[in-house]
């Protein structure tokens, strides 16, 4: 297998003129939120409430008419939620992910760039970028319904070492599982660059269904392992405590989130809980992506866990009380001023 960045892997912008530290690799998507009651989601939704489920574009589309609703329009996709907020605490960061040749891919690439991350999009002309439906209840809770589109088309033979060089972090979305070759390309290279690697488990029927191949993973060097509880439940029905040392024995740090009621992080016998503030959620999109993000940034910086943790808690805090997954750049410096005043 050849050593070099494939020639279809567009080329970052001039602008940004620091090597990226953290490079993130998933699926680019965009992000369509629709407000729906418990009512819709019993008469149009199979499947858990709460859940992720791929669906065709046609079935997006038929959620979406029988909503009788516009949603609103953002650019998504779990790593490139966590680089982006990266890049904007201050990060070098760059985004890996397959795009249609389309004006959402278009618009894709120019969001990410104005977030200060640099995309690095794979383009597949012959088919569409992909979107995901959020349809928010009332409660602030999110069911998720997910056209891949030219996300799933990423080839596993692109990942060489070359794409990595120079990273010290290289973050794998959860979804990514899904393609088992895919994943492990993306674990060998990123070691083989001699970075660490960062593991978001994304859903429990992410866990449910990719058990052995995150064993595999494992093997392979998996250094930072993400989950939320209903994810930590779907490793080891243990209980939170009992995932949580599970997850430590296979990766160098494991975290468990905890929603409002913070986290628990683990490295080899060192444990930490720390505490979320109490906020009114707006709706609860992209709190595990912000979470790791204010995780990511102050562990590179070589901060504490408890501090790492901290800034997890407060940007995840922060993007439930408001509405979709992106926080607006204010809230961003504000969160980097803490991160800065920490070290």
């Amino acid at each position: 297998m050849s050593d070099t960045v494939p020639a279809s892997v567009l080329t970052m912008p001039p602008l940004f003129s620091d090597e990226p530290q953290l490079i993130g690799v998933g699926s680019p998507l965009v992000d369509l939120v629709l407000r729906v009651d418990d009512a819709f989601l019993a008469k149009h939704v199979q499947g858990a409430k709460g859940g992720m489920e791929f669906i065709d574009a046609d079935g997006i589309h038929r959620l979406i008419t029988a909503s009788a609703k516009m949603p609103s329009q953002s650019p998504g996709g779990s790593a490139a939620n966590i680089t982006v907020g990266c890049a904007n605490l201050g990060v070098p960061a760059a985004f890996i992910g397959s795009c249609g040749n389309d004006d959402l891919a278009a618009f894709y690439a120019e969001a990410l760039t104005a977030q200060r991350c640099q995309p690095r999009l794979v383009d597949h002309a012959s088919l569409p970028t992909g979107r995901v439906l959020a349809m928010v209840t009332p409660d602030g809770e999110r069911t998720m319904r997910t056209c891949l589109g030219a996300a799933a088309a990423l080839d596993p033979a692109y990942f060489t070492p070359a794409v990595f060089r120079g990273a010290r972090v290289v973050m794998v979305e959860g979804y990514s599982l899904f393609n088992h070759e895919l994943a492990r390309a993306i674990v060998r290279a990123a070691r083989g660059a001699g970075c660490q690697v960062a593991l978001d488990l994304a859903a429990f029927e992410v866990v449910q269904a990719n058990r052995e191949v995150i064993d595999e993973l494992f093997a392979l060097g998996i250094d930072l392992v993400f989950a939320n509880q209903d994810e930590a439940r779907a490793w080891n029905p243990g209980g939170e405590d009992v995932a949580l040392s599970d997850l430590a024995s296979r990766a160098g740090i494991a975290v468990v989130k905890l929603g409002k009621d913070g986290a628990l992080v683990a490295r080899g016998d060192e444990r930490v809980r720390v505490a979320s503030d109490a906020v009114s959620a707006v709706d609860t999109i992209g709190a595990g992506d912000c979470w790791a993000a204010g995780f990511l940034a102050a562990w590179l910086r070589g901060l504490p866990l408890a501090v790492c943790g901290r800034l997890g808690c407060l940007a995840g805090a922060a993007v439930v009380q408001v509405a979709g997954a992106q926080l607006p750049r204010e809230t961003w410096l504000g969160l980097k001023g803490r991160l800065d005043a920490w070290g």
